[in-house]
């Protein structure tokens, strides 16, 4: 089978949920972003939330993504940087844990946390430390690494260190690995417009982004982002949350609806959905196929605070993936 290597931010999750969301503008942190902060900062934060009730999990946006794909059987290796702390302890063991391989850089530096607070109607909030995260370097890249990949994934949240993203696309690329995007978060795409555009037309092979990343990268709406990202990029996909997802490759455009579901918590539901498309191009599945694959992946993590989903929960996914390759009919049964 083919495998994907992914980089990204090496980050354990704390994951508040918040009875409204005052805390938010007390911190000045904007509902929905991904905000990063400083040491000053995170300890600010830590100190206005003890005492309420907290949950840990192994996170950064590649990561999640190589994970879910690990639990469907897909052999899955994640490059980042670690500190020397708990927090690195805690996220080492639980990547491996998972059937992920974990090449991971270590340094003498805190590793990074994201603080994810998690609204009543489940929109999620990242005040993020990248700490140790943040430090890895294109020097520390080894083309090997990039051996017998078929996928790249790079996670957008990375893309502020050009000179590490630039380097490794293009050892990718000098091993034959199609090269994956995913814009990751508005006000990112925002900041690093330029670079995001030059990016996808050397480098990339295939683009995830939700309407709002995709709006604030071509200025238009969903519908309009996924016509001119497809004219740069092999795939496109632009997510679009309880509308479904716009899939295009070519002359080709698929709408893939939403499942409906109650959300609990949004954390890494396009993390989610990435894995269950690739999973689909993995196994050579048409566009609506790794759609729906992404789209059952995304319905079933939304449903639960963070992105550990119970092994009974994994068993049933895997079984409706089963019958979306063999065109059967299925039942989602949430």
């Amino acid at each position: 089978m083919k495998k994907i290597l992914g980089i990204g931010n090496a980050l354990e999750d704390v994951l508040v949920q918040l009875e409204n969301d005052a805390i938010l503008s007390e911190l000045g942190i904007s509902k929905g972003s991904m905000q990063l902060i400083d040491a000053d900062k995170r300890a600010q934060i830590f100190n206005r939330i003890s005492g309420m009730q907290l949950q840990f999990a192994s996170g950064g946006s590649a990561s999640n993504t190589l994970l879910a794909l690990a639990k469907l059987g897909v052999e899955a290796g994640f490059i980042g940087k670690i500190g020397n702390d708990e927090y690195a302890e805690l996220y080492f063991n639980a990547i491996k844990e998972a059937g992920v391989t974990p090449y991971l850089y270590k340094e003498e530096a805190p590793s990074g946390t994201a603080i994810t607070f998690i609204s009543p109607e489940g929109e999620r909030t990242f005040g993020t430390y990248l700490g140790a995260a943040s430090n890895l370097v294109a020097d520390e890249l080894q083309e090997a690494l990039f051996r017998s990949h078929a996928y790249f994934y790079i996670e957008g949240y990375l893309v502020q260190n050009y000179q590490l993203i630039e380097t490794a696309v293009k050892m990718a690329k000098a091993q034959g690995c199609l090269i994956s995007l995913d814009l990751a978060s508005y006000n990112v795409v925002e900041e690093n417009r330029a670079f995001l555009f030059r990016l996808i037309e050397e480098y990339v092979d295939i683009v995830f982004a939700n309407e709002e990343e995709a709006k604030a990268l071509t200025g238009k709406d969903a519908r309009k982002s996924v016509l001119l990202l497809a004219s740069k990029v092999q795939i496109a996909v632009v997510k679009m949350g309880s509308q479904g997802s716009l899939v295009m490759q070519g002359d080709t455009l698929v709408h893939v609806p939403a499942i409906e579901v109650r959300m609990v918590d949004s954390t890494a539901a396009g993390d989610f959905y990435a894995a269950g498309f690739f999973y689909g191009l993995m196994h050579q599945l048409n566009l609506e196929q790794c759609g729906k694959i992404g789209t059952i992946l995304a319905s079933n993590v939304i449903q639960v605070v963070g992105t550990r989903l119970p092994e009974s929960t994994w068993k049933r996914i895997r079984s409706d993936v089963k019958a979306i390759q063999q065109n059967e009919e299925y039942k989602l049964l949430f």
